[in-house]
């Protein structure tokens, strides 16, 4: 089996408080944009010295990464141009497949992961390859398990991860895994827009890297309300507040949000924790 994981962008961004578990509550919009995405194939075999992937000889050696689990469930191939930076066996494909096949019989699976989804960039696409990993397995070995089930597993995944598995415009709220449905009408007018991406060569920005130094507040209006009014209106009022901290530690993308601006956009703004952006035309 074969899908296409695609990423998302994040519609506004606020970090409200710090929780006692380390965390911190967000809010923002996800809303998937299907231009940018991985190629994920997922097969059964025990035969672990091929794979049927018809990628493979696209790339070099030196841009593939394979492992297999201790226990032999899982062998992992992911194909990246420049390399892989990661040790295969913590990407969070692999760790989908160990969390679904907790008490489950199946057979040992290959995976094969042409990485073509920016690392770092705040667009997810770590997160969707991991739950579309689940909905794969789902679909292959275990049909009956439900889509709440789905998106329990993948919230144990990681915070964004729950919202590929419906992949539909929502709400996101504490983590980022409570998934509140917007109004037909919004969802509708955020899904037209037409937006655009861009993804500076060079920089790449970690979770922890936008977390340190971000100062907790509550917006004075809420994301929804926002976006709820014409585009033209959202500058100024829709924020991500990772900007502030990204910026300081790259300013030459503060420059590169400037030079979009002066390109025509109506609206633009850093994705997730960076360090890529979107904009709206």
């Amino acid at each position: 089996m074969i899908e296409h994981p695609f990423v998302k962008i994040n519609l506004g961004l606020n970090v409200l408080r710090k929780r006692e578990d380390g965390f911190h509550d967000i809010e923002t919009v996800f809303l998937p944009f299907k231009d940018i995405h991985d190629t994920l194939e997922i097969i059964v075999g025990d035969d672990f010295s091929l794979t049927s992937a018809s990628l493979f000889g696209k790339y070099s050696p030196s841009e593939i990464a394979q492992a297999i689990t201790p226990d032999g469930s899982v062998m992992i191939t992911i194909a990246r141009r420049g390399g892989v930076g990661w040790d295969p066996l913590k990407d969070l494909t692999v760790k989908a497949c160990t969390l679904f096949m907790e008490g489950r019989k199946m057979p040992p699976v290959k995976i094969f992961l042409e990485k073509t989804s920016p690392v770092g960039a705040g667009l997810g696409g770590g997160s969707a390859d991991g739950a579309f990993t689940l909905r794969m397995l789902s679909e292959m070995f275990a049909p009956e398990v439900s889509r709440e089930e789905l998106i329990a597993m993948a919230s144990k995944l990681g915070s964004d991860c729950a919202f590929f598995i419906d992949a539909a415009p929502v709400f996101a709220s504490v983590r980022g895994e409570i998934l509140t449905p917007l109004p037909v009408g919004l969802s509708e007018k955020l899904s037209a827009l037409d937006i655009r991406v861009y993804v500076p060569e060079g920089i790449s920005v970690s979770t922890a890297e936008a977390y340190g130094g971000i100062v907790p507040r509550m917006p004075k209006e809420r994301i929804p309300d926002i976006l709820s009014r014409p585009v033209w209106q959202w500058k100024g009022l829709l924020v991500n507040d990772f900007e502030e901290t990204v910026f300081a530690r790259h300013p030459s993308l503060a420059g590169i949000k400037k030079e979009l601006y002066g390109a025509g956009a109506r609206y633009v703004s850093m994705s997730g924790s960076g360090s890529a952006f979107f904009s709206i035309y």
